[in-house]
């Protein structure tokens, strides 16, 4: 592709931090593939409505990225893609990657939509969405979120009842404007060589379904929620429209925030997850600014409020919105069916007694651990389920020319996952560099 001179660079993952990391790269003239396994990139920044501690639109912050990475012409974006191996030959790494089938044709589909309007896979013939963590149904041909990119149609073959039946239906088929839908989608098989490797594949959730987590209720109680999934209730493109209210259509009168949920657990995660702390206040302010008179109660371990103005938002949070936080251990939920409560027993660390309290929700704030993929295994770099860089250089691996940046370092802020992809981009262009001749640099 006319335009990349310094060389090629495979990001793998789509999130905020190997966006930027991407974008950096094309503007220093390389050519980049920026490998993302979702139908979209964005990553989970997409499914946020604010950010801490400024309480600026996530999407605001996102989408103008997102696309850009449109607008490069030195960056491919492989979405629906994951990387399987990483070979390195000399100063090349050479990459598998597995391309799952779309089903609709991207150089035709405009994203109007009419195939997600007309599919008859839906409801309870549909599937859940993942974008609003299965608090809402999807069709079977669906676009998944309103900011994505790139904004094409896809078609999930576990429910749609053309490709599962082999059969049937092809109602989007034949309502497509553009003639974009294609069920002789194939899996494909793609190999390429870059000169360096940037893994930025995010983090994922402790699940809360794991026995020692039982206490919690989480999918015993319906009122039980995950912050993600609460994050998802408080945006306006969420399941309610942004309306805070229960699964029966009513508003809460008091939530209660459980922090290190599968966090600094010997059995489990026995790292601080760093995020929970201000994404439970965030989520707190968010709610009292819905619901100015309900009552919230954070029960936490220890307040981490290390990064810049975090301390002024937990001030903020006490003293402006009366936001009340125990140091507490949860010892166990119930419920109460006669009145529709939860009922949360805790002891108060502060007072050394044990407490209860009602609530009509509660938002358990889960712990991540990286998102390691296998590859970086295989390669050696990986030990105790964290990746080990070299002293000094946070971002570098022991295979040079591998770089790891993001939540699948160790967890991440977005800022300091830009901050994190720009320098990766620049050690890059270093490491590149370093290996080419003055006159390959002058004919770069």
């Amino acid at each position: 592709m006319e335009g990349a001179k310094l060389g090629e660079v495979a990001v793998v993952g789509g999130g905020i931090a190997g966006i930027q990391a991407a974008l950096d790269l094309a503007d220093t003239e390389f050519k980049v593939y920026l490998i993302e396994r979702s139908p979209s990139i964005g990553g989970r920044m997409a499914q946020l409505d604010k950010t801490f501690p400024t309480l600026d639109c996530a999407s605001c912050i996102l989408t103008p990225k997102m696309a850009e990475v449109l607008r490069k012409d030195n960056i491919e974006l492989l979405t629906l893609a994951e990387v399987v191996d990483v070979i390195k030959n000399g100063n090349k790494f050479k990459l598998t990657i597995k391309q799952r089938p779309r089903y609709v044709d991207t150089n035709k589909c405009t994203g109007c939509g009419t195939c997600v309007e007309k599919c008859t896979a839906r409801g309870k013939l549909g599937a859940p969405d993942e974008f609003n963590e299965g608090l809402s149904t999807r069709t079977a041909v669906y676009i998944p979120f309103p900011q994505a990119v790139p904004k094409k149609a896809v078609i999930d073959p576990n429910i749609c009842l053309r490709l599962r039946y082999k059969r049937g239906c092809g109602i989007c088929e034949k309502v497509c404007p553009a003639n974009a839908i294609n069920f002789n989608d194939t899996e494909r098989i793609l190999n390429l060589t870059v000169d360096a490797v940037i893994v930025a594949t995010g983090y994922k959730f402790i699940d809360p379904r794991l026995p020692e987590l039982s206490i919690y209720g989480y999918g015993k109680y319906p009122e039980v929620y995950t912050n993600i999934e609460f994050e998802r209730i408080l945006d306006a493109r969420g399941p309610t429209g942004g309306a805070l209210i229960k699964k029966d259509g009513s508003h809460p009168e008091r939530i209660v925030f459980i922090q290190c949920v599968g966090s600094r657990h010997y059995k489990i995660n026995p790292y601080c997850s760093a995020y929970c702390c201000m994404a439970s206040i965030k989520q707190a302010i968010l709610a009292k600014e819905h619901e100015p008179k309900v009552d919230v109660t954070i029960l936490y371990m220890d307040i981490r409020a290390y990064g810049k103005g975090f301390q002024d938002f937990y001030n903020r949070a006490e003293n402006e919105y009366g936001i009340r936080f125990i140091k507490g251990r949860t010892a166990g939920i119930t419920e109460d069916p006669s009145k529709k409560k939860l009922i949360v027993k805790y002891e108060d660390v502060m007072r050394g007694t044990i407490e209860t309290m009602e609530t009509d929700m509660v938002v358990l704030a889960l712990g991540i651990v990286p998102n390691i993929p296998s590859f970086l295994n295989r390669l050696g770099v990986v030990r105790n389920g964290r990746v080990i860089t070299r002293p000094g250089d946070p971002i570098s691996t022991y295979v040079d020319g591998i770089f790891v940046i993001g939540a699948t370092l160790n967890p991440t802020d977005i800022p300091d996952a830009v901050l994190q992809g720009s320098a990766a981009a620049a050690r890059v262009t270093e490491h590149v560099l370093r290996r080419k001749t003055p006159f390959e640099v002058m004919r770069s």
